[in-house]
């Protein structure tokens, strides 16, 4: 940095933005050891240094210029300039480790230098320098949550509020913290949009990502926009992930953490069953409880951080374990990728209730299989049902209640007590809000357009019609592994490893002994929910998945001595 810049030395260690967002600055000599990672180049007024929609770029330190940050104009909104960067600070957010496209355009206010550190240099600088790392990584996510509050549409879409297509990109934007703005296509900023496009009715839902014009559009296509779909690199890699719910996120931290070259494929979004969780109260370290989702967002940035490699939504329609030297991936789209080892974290699917018109409502968005924030602002206070008797059902019923929805838990079962962990279970019973209707089972929904009620049976009792606006469904899950033939699997389909496989001859007979977390196929583990014997808990799936990588390293160890 020139002579005369000796503010810098007596800047606060913080920056504070309206909205009461506060971000870190590196110190002067964070700031100049930073620096050795990069080349100073002179910039001009005007320079830009990226644009939206760009799926790589690079980090810019300020070293005497002065930046914009600026969102740029659209069919319906001017330019805003979101925040500035000044001498001493840093450009980049949580784009640069996810891989998603650049939101906004960096232009130079001020000439001067600015240093540019690439990205292979960027990811050298996450793995020597873990002051400078945790300035950032905390900064990226400020930012983001700036962008989020007042950089607009971004991502836009439109669609009609009861549509399950238009709800899954909602939810699809929302759990990667994209930002984006959901305009009904009824109302005067939807019309207006979808004029200045030319889309009709017939295109929706519809997004608007960059100025690219989406129609039809699903989480895919939105994805494949802002770079988060594979693309091959043209190398084999140490581990896949197949699953980003608890277990999945957890290998990817320890594997990336450990050096391991990791990608992790989902085929909806990263935080499975546990993002759908209104909040986690028995998980280790947060006593006064967490939301699942964001319990998901700081664990996917964690495993960002290390170097992992997200895509989402990215099926894995085949894995191939016939190649002694490590298993295949094969993708919906036939892409296929080769690793040392795979981990199987792919958890389980949603059990649908079996009643009349089920799909008809679930199209129009009143059949939930969660129960986030979105899912409450949605019901807006009206009645709703919850069904199931597990700690998914009670805590989703508690969260609802508590944004001022009447709920009605039905429960299968005698009771609540002997399936939900009794702090859950007595909060329930003592809500005003909540009534409890055990021994109880959906056998229809009614409404016209748009759901009105929920029939239920119970024995000895004649039927009944409960008022509900939505009807949330945690009645329990199947192993995602219709796949997975090549893997040994129970007659539920959840795949065996270690103990409860069979004995093969592996052990006791001079041959390698199964590892831990190992599957039927020796460089394949598993972890979660879709293993045989898991507890279904988050903090244990956490645990397997952290084991699963502890296997992977003894694997790749016995690969070594085999070669010496």
């Amino acid at each position: 940095m020139p002579t005369g810049d000796d503010a810098r030395a007596t800047r606060a260690a913080t920056r504070q933005y309206a909205g009461g967002f506060e971000e870190l600055l590196l110190s002067e000599e964070q700031f100049h050891r930073l620096a050795d990672y990069g080349e100073r180049e002179q910039v001009e007024v005007g320079d830009v240094l990226y644009t939206p929609g760009e799926k790589h770029y690079d980090l810019f330190l300020v070293e005497s210029a002065a930046l914009d940050v600026v969102r740029d104009a659209t069919a319906t909104e001017p330019e805003h300039v979101v925040y500035t960067r000044d001498a001493g600070e840093f450009t980049g957010e949580l784009s640069l480790l996810t891989g998603q496209a650049v939101f906004l355009t960096a232009r130079v206010r001020q000439a001067g230098i600015v240093v540019r550190i690439r990205a292979s240099k960027f990811r050298e600088v996450l793995s020597e320098q873990v002051d400078i790392a945790d300035v950032l990584v905390e900064a990226f996510g400020v930012r983001r949550s700036i962008i989020l509050e007042s950089a607009g549409s971004v991502l836009e879409i439109i669609g009609t509020p009861n549509s399950a297509e238009s709800r899954a990109l909602r939810t699809f934007a929302a759990r990667l913290q994209l930002p984006h703005l959901p305009l009904d296509a009824a109302s005067i900023p939807g019309q207006t949009l979808m004029a200045v496009h030319g889309l009709t009715s017939e295109d929706l839902p519809a997004a608007v990502a960059s100025e690219r014009v989406l129609r039809r559009a699903t989480p895919r296509d939105v994805a494949e926009a802002i770079g988060l779909t594979y693309e091959a690199a043209g190398h084999d890699v140490d581990l896949v992930v197949i699953g980003a719910g608890p277990a999945g996120l957890a290998a990817a931290v320890y594997g990336a953490s450990e050096g391991l070259v990791t990608v992790l494929f989902d085929a909806a979004g990263a935080g499975g069953q546990a993002a759908t969780s209104s909040r986690i109260e028995n998980y280790l370290g947060f006593p006064r409880g967490i939301s699942g989702e964001d319990l998901t967002r700081l664990a996917l940035v964690q495993a960002l951080k290390f170097g992992a490699q997200l895509y989402t939504p990215c099926d894995v329609a085949a894995l191939d374990v016939t190649d002694p030297d490590g298993p295949s991936v094969t993708l919906s789209d036939g892409t296929r990728l080769r690793a040392r080892a795979a981990i199987v974290a792919t958890g389980a699917r949603y059990r649908r209730l079996n009643v009349p018109r089920l799909d008809e409502f679930e199209r129009l968005g009143h059949i939930r299989y969660a129960a986030t924030e979105l899912d409450a602002r949605d019901c807006e206070s009206n009645p709703v049902t919850v069904v199931g008797g597990a700690n998914s059902a009670g805590q989703a019923a508690l969260f609802l209640a508590s944004r001022g929805s009447r709920v009605d838990l039905v429960v299968r079962g005698e009771g609540i007590r002997n399936s939900m962990s009794m702090y859950l279970a007595r909060r329930l019973e003592a809500h005003p809000m909540v009534r409890l209707w055990p021994r109880t089972q959906i056998i229809g929904l009614t409404g016209n357009g748009a759901l009105t009620g929920a029939v239920v049976r119970r024995p000895d009792a004649a039927d009944q019609e409960l008022e509900s606006r939505a009807v949330f469904c945690f009645i329990g899950a199947d192993p995602d592994t219709e796949f997975l033939a090549c893997l040994s699997r129970d007659a539920d389909g959840f795949i065996l490893t270690d103990t409860r496989l069979a004995l093969d001859g592996r052990q006791g007979n001079g041959q390698r002994p199964i590892l831990p977390y190992q599957t039927s196929a020796r460089r394949v583990f598993a972890a979660g929910d879709v293993r045989a014997g898991s507890m279904k808990r988050v903090a244990s799936a956490v645990g397997e998945g952290a084991g699963a990588v502890a296997s992977v390293h003894l694997l790749l160890a016995e690969d070594r001595v085999a070669h010496l």
